[in-house]
């Protein structure tokens, strides 16, 4: 039986296509990424009451830094994720890219004194949202957590690592 080359052409790129088709699928990200808990942040405003106390995932490496809250479709009020850094500089880099929660974001001081705040952003927006004040920590919350917590600035928060 003789076939011609147009069907061994279509043959080829059939097959290109499906094993193509299963590298991706291999490589997508998680569909439901779960929260975990690596420590505790409880704030305590400026007369020495607690405020709140958040259940914390941690982003201390580049990877995580970049990564974040990305692909995620929910998150509770009482977590968020706190980005660790080693200096305290004006924060220029985060953005929502393939996140899907709006979000708080709360910078923190050295001494993780709430500094600045950029509430409600918006999801899946690659505009940088800077801080105003130099931070060395980034809490990422749902969004209205802020308000709802009863955060402020000035209040100082207190990391306990599990």
């Amino acid at each position: 039986m003789k076939f011609s080359s147009a069907y061994w052409t279509l043959v080829v790129v059939a097959l290109t296509f499906y094993s193509c088709k299963e590298k991706t699928e291999a490589n997508e990200i998680p569909i439901n990424i779960q929260f975990e808990k690596e420590a505790e942040l409880t704030f305590i405003n400026r007369i020495g009451d607690t405020v709140a106390t958040l259940n914390i995932e941690l982003a201390e490496d580049d990877y995580e830094h970049q990564t974040g809250l990305m692909h995620r479709k929910e998150m509770n009020d009482d977590q968020g994720m706190l980005f660790v850094f080693n200096d305290e500089i004006i924060r220029s880099t985060f953005y929502m890219k393939n996140t899907y929660i709006p979000l708080d974001m709360v910078y923190l001081d050295k001494d993780l004194m709430i500094v600045d705040v950029n509430k409600n952003t918006t999801p899946l927006d690659e505009n940088p949202i800077p801080s105003r004040s130099p931070s060395m920590y980034v809490l990422e919350l749902t969004a209205g957590s802020f308000e709802k917590l009863g955060l402020q600035a000035g209040d100082e928060g207190t990391l306990i690592r599990q």
